[in-house]
């Protein structure tokens, strides 16, 4: 791709390093803010620059935050004796959109894989058994994705909680085994939710 300024490529190389952006694609974005007005541009970078500056993880559930404490885990109006388990913020989303679940999250960051290096000290387990050890927790919902990394983990964590006093239930398996719950139909996901089914 042969350019006729530096600066309109630097911009679609930056472009391009996201994920499902290719140099097409990046290319037609740079194009656009280019066409834009550039006070329109510049509220763009702005709001790129204030969120990559402020962004934060939630000291409690590690779901993304402007504050220290997310407005899932202050919002007095949720069911805080359950909590709901996923292994990434975009799960946590893709569950919101169902409008079927007012509990609350915890966000493992991953799940525990063995091939790739991934144990347990590696995700947010310790700060799930220190919010169950707390008490008040009634249920804990393990909405992992269904693959053998996630099962592994949902293994691996109900061996861990067995000492505490708290049901362990799995989402229902309307979502299909080896794919990744963000992918999942809202109707699908919150079917799963409310559907779900205690942990053996």
């Amino acid at each position: 791709m042969n350019f006729s300024s530096k600066l309109l490529e630097d911009a679609v190389e930056a472009f391009a390093t996201l994920p499902g952006i290719g140099k097409k694609t990046a290319l037609r974005l740079v194009l656009h803010l280019v066409g834009q007005d550039k006070l329109i541009t510049k509220e763009f970078v702005s709001a790129i620059g204030n969120m990559r500056e402020h962004i934060q993880k939630c000291k409690v559930c590690h779901n993304i935050s402007d504050e220290s404490v997310c407005n899932i885990c202050t919002d007095k109006r949720r069911d805080e004796t359950t909590i709901c388990v996923v292994e990434s913020i975009r799960d946590i989303m893709a569950i919101e959109e169902t409008a079927q679940f007012r509990g609350m999250y915890h966000v493992l960051g991953g799940v525990i894989s063995p091939i790739g290096g991934i144990g347990p000290d590696d995700i947010n387990i310790k700060t799930l058994l220190e919010r169950v050890q707390k008490g008040g927790i009634v249920e804990i919902i393990m909405a992992i994705s269904p693959t053998i990394e996630g099962d592994t983990t949902i293994f691996y964590l109900s061996n861990q909680l067995k000492s505490f006093n708290v049901k362990i239930s799995t989402i229902a398996r309307g979502v299909s085994f080896g794919g990744e719950l963000e992918y999942a139909d809202g109707l699908t996901l919150g079917r799963s939710i409310v559907a779900r089914t205690v942990y053996e």
